[in-house]
């Protein structure tokens, strides 16, 4: 099996995970939908390509670890709704100009809370049933040429570092938590750790080793603009292995 390596380094990182309310929380690793929108964005798709976004989607696996741990970080935000500017007809993505409707909806401050990832770094391998297109080698490409700019989760989230490995690109192993392990493990400052070390992973559920299988809703219906639906994986401590 081979696999794409990719480093997710960035000031902020955000992995969705269900809203409640106003409350947006994350996820402690990344979903398979937004791995799969950071891919089309570097291959220049827009959501019109859902047919593709979701042969995509079904094609893609993965493992993730974290080789620096994050912190979290919540952004308070507010919008004064009784803003002129809230007033005014806005545009839809259907075209047609909307008008709020007013009431006491339309008066006072709305408060929300976004949650973040910080100062981690996180270690990605990527691997696509089948051989249909795009290939590994054009997510590759994609990556090291965006049509697009990259981020992770939010827009706010850029990459502080190319995304694709630059030593590594390309790993090659059994399966991808035996790729994962056999994958250097970073510091802070982007460099091989020399100290054998436990960090936090998350693989395939039917990769039968340690770990505790989690359901988690990060699946999207790329037709409707929707997340809609769940899978299986499994989460854990792993440690490094020689090739």
């Amino acid at each position: 099996m081979n696999a794409l390596v990719l480093r997710l380094d960035a000031p902020m990182l955000s992995f969705g995970s269900v809203m409640v309310d106003q409350n947006g929380f994350i996820d402690r690793f990344p979903g398979q939908a937004m791995l799969v929108g950071l891919f089309a964005n570097a291959l220049g798709w827009d959501h019109s390509d859902h047919g593709r976004l979701t042969a995509l989607q079904d094609r893609l696996e993965y493992a993730a670890r974290w080789d620096v741990p994050p912190q979290e970080m919540v952004d308070y935000q507010t919008v004064d709704l009784a803003q002129p500017k809230m007033q005014e007809p806005f545009w839809t993505t259907w075209g047609i100009p909307e008008k709020r409707a007013g009431g006491n909806a339309g008066r006072g401050t709305h408060q929300r809370y976004r949650y973040y990832w910080t100062d981690g770094i996180m270690t990605v391998v990527v691997t696509l049933k089948n051989d249909e297109d795009p290939d590994l080698p054009r997510l590759a490409q994609a990556l090291n040429r965006p049509a697009r700019p990259l981020f992770f989760g939010r827009k706010v989230c850029l990459p502080a570092r190319p995304v694709l490995d630059p030593h590594s690109p390309v790993v090659i192993g059994a399966d991808l938590l035996s790729i994962l392990k056999q994958t250097d493990i970073w510091n802070r400052d982007g460099e091989i750790c020399q100290v054998s070390a436990y960090r936090e992973a998350c693989w395939p559920a039917n990769v039968v080793k340690a770990g505790t299988i989690r359901r988690v809703h990060d699946l999207r219906d790329w037709s409707n603009q929707i997340m809609a639906g769940g899978r299986e994986r499994r989460e854990g401590i792993i440690g490094r292995e020689e090739p």
